[in-house]
């Protein structure tokens, strides 16, 4: 579990977010649970929840429901206690991240537990986010057929209810599970039938949410290795008038991937972050390897890279020569 004095730690050697999964402070059988009831109650409205505490939208009409496909029973008391836990351990980083004055960006995983780590982010950033401060961010990946319309859903309640919003925009890590379990269960993917419509979607995303950041006080992480979307990305956040340096607005790699990408994005003026996973070897090796399954593209990226550093050495070389 990320330990919350860690965030003061983060704070004082000015790194500019930390990401906590809900699957390190909560039980993913609990989660699986949880996920079974809340699309329940999708599907049936009056299907009572009394454990359920505000929250935004966590499903579109298109978001597929085909994890839970009979009425699963309520949350025993040992459950519904667990879960108050898990709601704590996340509330207690949260104050430490309001007190740093440090987003707490939540990752998303497997869509079989996602609708309850969407419900957990979602109540916990209508209890901090204040002040047009938003210090809890949810993400969303744009890898799945639904990711936009839950934006919108989403983004469309936080306004209602006055809370500003934050959002990492990711691509998705999950694609051959998810995939492979839809297609187990005699349904379509909820994944995008192509890379392109992969992609189109990240930059619908993105360009939404750099118009929320122009006209409100919500903020996003736009995390991609692809070097168009963060061109697109850039022109588009200046076209707005959103002023580099901008708070609402950074930029996000993995430590050692696509750094071209990033010094270009620095040395235009927008925040960049490096992310760098922390954790025993054990757990950090898998989450890196699901990283490369969804920057499969990326081996093209990483040959600018190379050839980048090639031509920097070369021209030290000469220096030191001549």
């Amino acid at each position: 579990m990320l330990n919350a004095n860690f965030i003061i730690f983060v704070y004082l050697h000015q790194v500019s977010s930390v990401v906590v999964k809900i699957t390190a402070i909560c039980p993913i059988s609990l989660l699986e649970r949880v996920s079974d009831l809340l699309r329940w109650q999708q599907r049936y409205p009056s299907f009572n929840l009394p454990w359920k505490q505000n929250s935004f939208p966590l499903f579109s009409d298109s978001s597929p429901l085909y994890h839970t496909l009979k009425k699963p029973e309520p949350l025993t008391l040992q459950e519904e206690h667990d879960l108050q836990l898990g709601q704590e351990r996340l509330w207690k980083l949260c104050e430490k991240s309001v007190q740093a004055n440090i987003p707490l960006t939540v990752d998303a995983e497997k869509t079989a537990i996602q609708p309850a780590i969407d419900y957990l982010t979602y109540s916990a950033a209508i209890k901090y986010n204040k002040d047009d401060n938003p210090i809890v961010y949810g993400t969303i990946q744009a890898y799945l057929k639904d990711a936009k319309e839950r934006l919108l859903l989403a983004t469309k309640a936080a306004d209602k209810m006055r809370v500003p919003m934050g959002f990492k925009v990711v691509r998705g890590a999950y694609m051959s599970s998810e995939s492979k379990l839809a297609s187990a269960l005699g349904y379509d993917s909820p994944i995008h039938n192509s890379i392109q419509e992969t992609h189109a979607c990240y930059n619908d995303c993105a360009s939404f949410m750099l118009e929320k950041i122009a006209n409100s006080s919500d903020a996003v992480i736009l995390a991609t290795h692809n070097v168009e979307s963060g061109r697109l990305a850039a022109t588009k956040a200046l076209d707005l008038g959103i002023r580099k340096g901008n708070p609402k607005l950074e930029f996000a790699q993995l430590y050692g991937m696509s750094d071209a990408l990033s010094f270009g994005l620095s040395n235009a003026g927008f925040l960049v972050s490096k992310y760098m996973p922390y954790g025993p070897v054990e757990k950090v090796i898998p989450y890196l390897l699901r990283r490369a399954e969804e920057n499969r593209g990326l081996l093209s990226t990483s040959s600018i890279d190379k050839e980048l550093m090639r031509k920097e050495l070369k021209r030290r070389l000469k220096a030191a020569i001549f």
